[in-house]
């Protein structure tokens, strides 16, 4: 296996059971439960897989993983084989006590999803009253444990002219990071894509996003877009600055998609997809390891040929750099290789001649 395509996150659904009822839910989430899923003794045995082949970040995830009793258990298991866990939840179940048990445990940073600078906005978008105020009173609780936390905020059509809104309500919050996330029509959130957002409105937000990376102190990640990494380089070729890791910190180091290359999911009933998006099971950690997936699956391996890419994708001189969202592609045509449908660049050189 080359060293290139080892894992370096991994987001784990723990459970898909949730408390909220979002409208853009990839797994349709509800309050569950959900039959079969995996169990302690089974999440620590794929967790000692998982170490044979890498150390990669593994996000803690759902549905809500604070409604997963042994969340914690699971958690140090992480820490004792050498990970990073982190924690993505909806806030509204941080209280003082879970956030002193995310601080004891070592659970180095806390992702808090926030889709609106509002509680109607907020509210709306994750239908259930007092969501907003609950996942503020979630990061007051992990401020007064010091325990680091970053925001979420996934672009759809309904909240669009919000993300300016939440980006400075994560800087007066105190994150150390503002992620955002574009839509992926899948789940609930196959309805929001009947008023999508055009390429080119797109394609400004994520220029906007370029922009801030000068005027705050948070890190700034764009997931799901990939490609934002090659905005990224056009406008560093224009004002004449190299993406090293000195003028662009883990960016210049990151490619657009991960999946199947740098990033893999898993579900809560333990099948592996190259992210969460992209429904195309590619194994069963009830009936193969860690490792026999990661380095076998052809879904991964097809992914991890940029030859096999189609359209503009397969033609693009940014290919290693962006790679199209896979899920996206998949979504528009049943090809997981087909070309990005939300990238408005038409590749200029040969993808033989790649852009760095």
């Amino acid at each position: 296996m080359k060293k290139e395509f080892k894992p370096r996150l991994i987001a784990w659904e723990l459970t898909r059971s949730c408390n909220l009822d979002c409208v853009h839910c990839r797994a349709a989430a509800s309050q569950g439960p959900y039959s079969n899923e995996l169990t302690t003794e089974e999440v620590f045995r794929i967790l000692e897989e998982i170490k044979e082949v890498a150390e990669p970040i593994i996000i803690l995830t759902g549905g809500e993983p604070l409604l997963r009793e042994d969340l914690f258990l699971i958690a140090k298991k992480a820490i004792d084989l050498g990970f990073k866990p982190v924690l993505a939840t909806n806030g509204t179940l941080i209280t003082e006590e879970i956030a002193q048990k995310i601080k004891e445990t070592g659970i180095s940073r806390v992702s808090i999803s926030l889709d609106g600078s509002t509680p109607e906005s907020h509210d709306g978008f994750r239908k259930v009253p007092g969501a907003f105020e609950g996942a503020i009173k979630g990061i007051e609780n992990l401020k007064k444990f010091g325990v680091p936390f970053q925001i979420n905020t996934t672009i759809t059509p309904w909240n669009l002219e919000e993300l300016s809104k939440v980006h400075e309500l994560a800087k007066t919050l105190g994150a150390v990071a503002h992620h955002i996330f574009l839509l992926v029509p899948v789940g609930r959130g196959k309805d929001l894509a009947i008023d999508t957002i055009s390429p080119e409105k797109y394609e400004e937000l994520l220029g906007w996003f370029y922009e801030q990376r000068d005027k705050c102190n948070l890190q700034l990640k764009a997931t799901c877009a990939p490609t934002y990494y090659r905005i990224l380089r056009q406008k560093a070729k224009k004002e004449g600055k190299e993406v090293t890791v000195e003028n662009f910190g883990l960016d210049a180091m990151t490619r657009g998609c991960l999946a199947g290359t740098g990033f893999c999911f898993i579900s809560h009933v333990g099948i592996v997809q190259t992210c969460g998006y992209l429904e195309v099971p590619c194994g069963n950690l009830r009936e193969q390891t860690f490792k026999e997936v990661w380095e076998n699956s052809e879904v991964f391996n097809n992914l991890r040929d940029f030859s096999k890419y189609k359209g503009k994708c397969g033609r693009c001189e940014y290919i290693r750099v962006c790679g199209g969202c896979r899920a996206r592609a998949y979504e528009a045509t049943g090809d997981y290789l087909e070309e990005e449908p939300l990238c408005p660049y038409t590749p200029t050189k040969s993808n033989k001649t790649l852009a760095k």
